[in-house]
């Protein structure tokens, strides 16, 4: 069915197949960003420096390789009419790849164990961006439609916060529950098996068809075009650094959740209420943004709920003074402006994929797909390795098994500062960048649709 406009309407089926996919991008982005820089230092005594190595080269890894996925994924769309072949590829190969993550041999030494973690994450990661370089450049081959695209992302992300919830909840539950060592293994394996679950699903009824007309691939390698968008200019560099620099910040307190409960709050269960604070709420207002999108604009938007998140972030210093049960009250604030981070610059994106296909006259939605997630998943994997750093320069002593050891002062401040303050500034920065960007060229563009 289309509208007067010539716009393919997306069935039920297939909002549901794409939302499930969010399932395993909050699966894989919400555990590894939680508990992987932990294991390393409280279980595998890996020192906090080299954890921070272990858990970015991975994400380095996925800057070369990306692009050449979203090139592989757009040649797939051209040849076959869908991208199929790499998602399915993924979703088969993450479910035992997160397990070898977190079943390091505990007899090895600290860098031996390191190495192994190294290796298997860089594969699971590898496995991930099979995924997802061609399901973030779905909305585009879906629809045209300006507002669509909104209500599309808008149930995706509110999927992938209910996920961040209950892998961020009871992923480390498991690992309790199980205990020690063996617990992150059982832990990987459950986890592991449910992001594989979300991925099939989003493979099986949101990629098996093209909606709408498309242009011709890109005859240019996929770095040139991939890399080409940041370079000529446009919207895309600039909604690319913000998106990039917010990951970074929103992964930064999902790092340090742990160790904020346990040497800050000093409470039994706090990472899970940690973890309730900050997503429940983005659940609630999910429908919220969505309608203010559609009233303010997305980049309107998309700055208010900036401006939340790093206000409720920054309210959070107030932790190394006073570390009672109110911290929870700017978490759950903090969440609110996370669900719009999330929302908006991914409903932006398809608008101008559309925007840059149409400037150079050929369908570079997977190349730029590509290297969008490239940057993303490095955003993320800076957030733990950037509060690792903090940690190792305030002072942090790592420990093995379930010993517990005691912090210096300074280890503690580093763990609040880094957890409330970096997160603030770096979304404070975002704003700047902003300013550069204007809703009235991309609302003309949806219109023109």
């Amino acid at each position: 069915m289309t509208s007067s406009t010539g716009t393919q309407h997306i069935s039920r089926l297939t909002y549901v197949g794409y939302a499930a996919g969010s399932v395993g991008t909050g699966g894989f982005g919400v555990l590894p960003g939680l508990v992987l820089a932990f294991y390393l230092t409280d279980t595998l005594a890996v020192t906090a420096i080299l954890a921070s190595f272990v858990v970015l080269l991975p994400k380095i890894i996925d800057v070369v390789l990306n692009p050449v996925i979203g090139s592989r994924s757009d040649a797939d769309m051209q040849r076959i009419g869908t991208r199929r072949r790499l998602m399915l590829l993924g979703a088969l190969a993450i479910a035992p790849l997160f397990l070898l993550t977190f079943s390091a041999p505990t007899a090895w030494p600290p860098w031996a164990a390191a190495i192994w973690v190294l290796v298997a994450f860089s594969l699971t990661a590898v496995a991930f961006s099979c995924f997802q370089v061609p399901y973030i450049a779905l909305p585009a081959d879906l629809t045209d439609d300006y507002h669509e695209r909104t209500r599309l992302v808008s149930g995706r992300i509110a999927v992938l916060a209910a996920t961040i919830l209950v892998v961020g909840a009871g992923g480390p539950a498991i690992r309790d529950a199980v205990g020690g060592a063996p617990g992150y293994a059982v832990m990987g394996l459950a986890v592991g098996l449910l992001i594989s679950a979300g991925m099939l699903l989003a493979t099986l009824w949101a990629a098996w068809r093209r909606a709408i007309p498309h242009r011709e691939t890109s005859p240019h390698g996929s770095y040139r075009a991939a890399f080409s968008a940041v370079t000529d200019g446009g919207r895309f560099p600039i909604l690319l650094s913000v998106y990039v620099i917010q990951a970074l910040a929103s992964a930064i307190p999902l790092a340090g959740a742990p160790y904020l409960a346990k040497y800050v709050l000093e409470r039994d269960g706090a990472v899970t209420l940690l973890f309730v604070a900050l997503v429940a709420p983005a659940i609630v207002v999910m429908p919220v943004w969505s309608f203010i999108g559609q009233r303010i604009g997305k980049l309107a938007a998309l700055r208010w709920a900036s401006v939340i998140f790093a206000v409720a972030m920054l309210a959070l210093l107030g932790a190394g003074w006073w570390d009672g049960p109110w911290v929870y009250v700017p978490i759950c604030i903090a969440g609110a402006g996370y669900a719009g981070m999330q929302i908006f610059p991914l409903a932006l994106l398809p608008d101008i994929i559309d925007e840059r296909s149409d400037r150079v006259g050929a369908d570079q939605g997977g190349a730029i797909s590509g290297l969008w997630t490239a940057c993303e998943a490095v955003g993320l994997a800076l957030g733990p390795a950037a509060f690792l750093a903090v940690l190792a320069a305030t002072g942090f002593i790592s420990s093995s098994g379930d010993e517990t050891v005691a912090q210096p002062d300074t280890a503690a401040w580093g763990i609040v500062i880094g957890f409330s303050v970096l997160p603030a500034a770096l979304v404070l920065v975002t704003l700047v960048v902003l300013r550069r960007m204007t809703d009235t060229a991309l609302e003309s563009l949806g219109d023109n649709r």
